[in-house]
């Protein structure tokens, strides 16, 4: 399996590396408690059509490494600047989704742009959803806090119990089977309490409104209505207004899981936005 080392702290990671070597660059970047099995719906259509699709396991996600630390914004983002130069990846494309959409964020305002093209932005966390000075209308902190809370009590029903609010299953068109809603629950057991812990903490802190003013690339931010995760307004809508050079594509009726819900549509826009942006 491929790996390489974090080079923070040596953390070691897996990846996924699909396509051909020579064609058009996706990176994507994954939401909390998945490893890339999320992605199945993109990656393999798209690598068969030639684009090169990569992404890795966070730590404490997947295949990676079981560790304690480096769970901060700035490691987590170093991580996956990590993959882009271990694979020396240039003119890519990232397609974050959720917290990801933080990484990738805060990977670009730490790194620099110069081996990306273009962001996609889906269902993202960004720039933050608990209120803040920025952010007034957000949610309380200790709404935050209590819902991290229920996760360190039982994340067996956390994951179970939010699931079909996360694909938005009750809103018309959001047909998944009992099958793979209950195969994604398990993914997401896949990650260890210890990162899904940490994750809840950055995401009660997170607040990257600054740093989104400061991307000049093209973006795409893709949001669903009904998402409960990541409300429109408090992320996608605000994204969308922070960030210079955006296209913003909402879906009617998609919850947060609409990288599964939506995949056809989703794919459609990824490759019109890496034609024409």
């Amino acid at each position: 399996m491929p790996y390489f080392e974090s080079p923070t702290d040596g953390t070691r990671l897996h990846f996924v590396d699909y396509g051909p070597a020579d064609g058009p660059v996706m990176v994507f970047v994954n939401s909390a408690y998945f490893s890339t099995e999320m992605w199945e719906y993109q990656t393999l259509p798209l690598a068969a059509e030639g684009y090169r699709c990569v992404g890795l396991d966070r730590r404490g996600h997947g295949r990676s490494d079981d560790v304690w630390g480096g769970f901060d914004l700035d490691t987590l983002a170093d991580d996956v600047q990590g993959l882009i130069e271990h694979l020396d990846l240039r003119d890519l494309t990232f397609v974050a989704h959720s917290v990801g959409t933080a990484e990738t964020v805060r990977c670009l305002t730490r790194h620099g742009s110069a081996r990306v093209a273009r962001v996609v932005l889906v269902g993202g966390m960004v720039p933050g959803v608990v209120r803040s000075e920025r952010n007034p209308d957000g949610w309380a902190p200790e709404a935050a806090q209590a819902g991290n809370a229920a996760f360190q009590h039982d994340r067996a029903a956390f994951f179970a119990d939010g699931a079909r609010d996360f694909f938005a299953l009750d809103r018309p068109g959001n047909e998944l089977s009992d099958a793979y809603v209950q195969y994604m629950v398990r993914l997401c057991h896949a990650s260890t309490a210890r990162a899904g812990t940490a994750l809840g903490q950055v995401i009660a802190a997170l607040d990257v409104s600054e740093e989104l003013t400061a991307i000049d690339l093209p973006v795409l931010v893709v949001h669903g209505t009904h998402d409960t995760s990541a409300p429109f307004e408090l992320t996608g809508s605000r994204s969308a207004a922070l960030l210079p050079n955006s296209v913003l594509k909402v879906y009617e009726n998609a919850g947060h899981g609409l990288f599964a819900t939506h995949a056809k549509q989703l794919n459609a826009d990824l490759r019109k936005f890496m034609a024409e942006a």
